[in-house]
């Protein structure tokens, strides 16, 4: 019996522009945007943070934006009708500087379907523990209350769940029997700022790719 091969259609997506600009959003300090700011100064990096926003008002992460002469917008849920206004208030915030990579840096609200949209599999975030394990907030506190010996960090692209889009990378970081949840935070955050650095460079140098629950950048192996 003849069984047809299915093809599949796995084609990589390459930034439009060189360098390929990105778009940050924080809610925070922006120690993981102020990181591929500093790696961007080198030309061979292949992008350029071209517009960090907020959901609240007067971050740090603003703050380092300015002083590095990026523009920048806050929208504060509380200052809208509806979460779907600012939602949209957002998106039109980031598409005004036409993106090629949306990139989600401490940035601790969801985004909806129509956000998503808008920038279809160009939105990545990253995540302190190995999903799909502890995804939420507390991941380093999750995991150390449940014991594991390995945690680490996570980059996917960005569904409309909480911590459920398709892993891009990860990288893992031992669990110490001394370790304390702040401890342990600290040294995610030092593995997870590296990875963030070298899969966004990949990203925008050599392309990525998602078929599915699976996703990476670089060439296509089939």
């Amino acid at each position: 019996m003849n069984v047809e091969k299915k093809q599949i259609d796995r084609r990589c997506i390459f930034p439009a522009h060189r360098p390929a600009r990105l778009v940050v959003l924080v809610s925070g300090t922006g120690s993981n945007m102020k990181a591929i700011l500093d790696a961007s100064l080198d030309e061979g990096y292949g992008a350029h943070i071209v517009a960090v926003g907020s959901d609240r008002n007067g971050t740090k992460g603003i703050e380092i934006a300015r002083q590095a002469g990026i523009p920048t917008f806050e929208h504060q849920l509380k200052d809208f009708d509806s979460r779907e206004e600012w939602n949209a208030a957002m998106r039109d915030s980031v598409r005004e500087y036409v993106p090629d990579l949306v990139i989600l840096a401490g940035f601790l609200k969801i985004l909806n379907e129509d956000f998503l949209k808008a920038f279809p599999s160009r939105v990545i975030n990253t995540h302190n523990a190995l999903l799909p394990s502890f995804p939420g907030i507390h991941g380093p506190k999750d995991a150390l209350e449940y014991g594991v010996k390995i945690t680490g960090a996570t980059i996917f692209l960005v569904d409309p769940g909480i911590d459920t889009g398709a892993i891009l990378a990860q990288v893992t970081c031992p669990v110490r029997d001394d370790d304390t949840e702040e401890s342990l935070l600290e040294r995610i955050k030092e593995v997870e700022r590296k990875q963030l650095v070298d899969v966004v460079g990949h990203m925008v140098r050599e392309g990525w790719w998602q078929e599915g629950r699976k996703a990476s950048f670089g060439s296509i192996k089939r």
